[in-house]
C-alpha cells in the first residue's frame, strides 16, 4: 500500500537496494526492463528529458511523434516520461490502457497559461471561430478546441483549414505568430509562452555566432520573433534531428531545451552542438544550457517505482475526454 506522503507529494519516493557491484543508475535501468517485460509495458520519453531516460526508454520522441505511439501501441501500460499533458494525451488515444507519469507535479507553464474557463469565455466573446490549441494544454481546453496541433504540423494543419475560417490559436503566442506569417494566416493569438523558450535573447545568440561564425542556428517554434530570425533552420526537436542528419556543417548552435543535445549527439557524434544559454537562469545566475525543470523531475527513480507499484496513473474525467479526443483524432488525420 502507498504511503500517504507519497501520494500528497505526487510520486513515489521509495529507495532501492542496490546489489553490490552495481551503480544505481545501472540496476534501475535493469530493473525498469524487467518490469517492463513483466508487466507489457512501454516507456515513453519526450526528448526533453535526462539522457539516461532516453536510453532506457522504448521510444524517445516530440510530441507528434508521442501521440501516434500512444494511439498504435499494443502495449498494456504506459509510463509517459514528459509533462503531465503528455500523459494525458496518451489517455485520451488509449483510454483502455494504464497510463503512468512518473511524477503529478511535472506540469507545463505553457498549458498553464491557458485555463480552459478562461478559453471558454474568449470563445464565447468571438462566436463563429474555431480553435486551434497546441497540443502543450490540459485535456479540459482540449475539449473546448476544433483541431489540436504541435510545432511539427501546425503550418500543415492550418493550411488545410479554410481560408475563409475565422481562427482563435492558443496558447503559445510566439509559434501562432510565426504561423500566421508563413501562411498568411490573421488568427487571434493567445497571450502564452513556454517559460524556457522565451528565455532565449538575441544577444547570446550573436555572441554564439561570432564565436562559431560557421555554424547552423536552429531554433524551436516556441521562440521569440527576434530569435527565430537569426535562425537558420526553424522548425520542432524532429526538424532538427532531420536537419543535423543531411546539412554537411559540422556545428550547430541550438535553442531549445537542453535535452535535445542528447539524441542530436547520439544521432550525429561527429558533430558540435552548442546549447544557447538562457539570458537569465532562473536562479539569477547565467548558466550553459536552458533546462525545463517540469522534464527533468522524470527520474529513474521514479519511473522504476511508478512501474513497480502502478501508480501515478492518470485518469481523464470522461466527459471531457469524449470531447478531448477528437481534435487530437482530427490532428493525426490532417498530419
Amino acid at each position: 500500500m502507498l504511503k500517504t506522503e507519497w501520494k500528497e507529494q505526487g510520486f513515489i519516493n521509495e529507495p532501492v537496494n542496490v546489489p553490490e557491484g552495481k551503480s544505481e543508475t545501472q540496476y534501475l535501468k535493469e530493473e525498469i526492463r524487467r518490469l517492463c517485460k513483466e508487466k507489457d509495458a512501454i516507456i515513453l520519453a519526450h526528448y526533453y528529458t535526462i539522457g539516461d531516460i532516453q536510453d532506457v526508454a522504448d521510444f524517445v520522441g516530440d510530441s507528434l511523434a508521442l501521440a501516434r505511439k500512444a494511439a498504435e501501441t499494443d502495449a498494456k501500460m504506459m509510463v509517459m516520461c514528459g509533462v503531465h499533458f503528455m500523459a494525458e494525451t496518451c489517455k485520451l488515444l488509449s483510454p483502455e490502457k494504464t497510463v503512468l507519469c512518473p511524477d503529478l507535479n511535472a506540469g507545463c507553464s505553457l498549458a498553464d497559461s491557458c485555463k480552459a474557463e478562461d478559453l471558454k469565455k474568449y470563445k464565447d466573446e468571438h462566436p463563429g471561430y474555431q480553435v486551434v490549441s497546441y497540443v502543450n494544454t490540459t485535456a479540459a481546453v482540449k475539449a473546448l478546441t476544433d483541431v489540436v496541433v504541435t510545432s511539427g504540423n501546425a503550418k500543415k494543419v492550418v493550411d488545410q483549414l479554410p481560408k475563409d475560417a475565422k481562427l482563435i490559436f492558443g496558447p503559445d503566442y510566439n509559434l501562432g505568430n510565426y504561423i500566421n506569417e508563413v501562411t498568411g494566416r490573421q488568427m487571434l493569438l493567445w497571450n502564452g509562452g513556454c517559460h524556457v523558450h522565451e528565455r532565449f535573447s538575441v544577444s547570446k545568440i550573436m555572441e554564439l555566432k561570432k564565436q562559431y561564425p560557421e555554424a547552423v542556428v536552429m531554433a524551436h517554434l516556441e521562440c521569440k520573433g527576434p530569435v527565430l530570425a537569426l535562425a537558420d533552420v526553424k522548425g520542432s526537436t524532429a526538424d532538427m534531428l532531420r536537419e543535423v542528419k543531411t546539412n554537411t556543417a559540422k556545428q550547430f548552435i541550438v535553442a531549445t531545451e537542453a535535452g535535445i543535445l542528447h539524441e542530436l549527439q547520439r544521432t550525429c557524434p561527429y558533430k558540435q552542438f552548442i546549447p544557447v544559454p538562457p539570458e537569465i537562469s532562473e536562479s539569477g545566475l547565467e548558466c550553459s544550457c536552458n533546462e525545463c525543470q517540469y522534464m527533468k523531475m522524470n527520474t529513474l527513480l521514479k519511473i522504476y517505482n511508478c512501474l513497480k507499484h502502478e501508480w501515478p496513473n492518470v485518469e481523464v474525467d470522461p466527459q471531457i475526454a469524449k470531447d478531448a479526443v477528437k481534435p487530437i483524432e482530427r490532428m493525426l488525420e490532417l498530419s
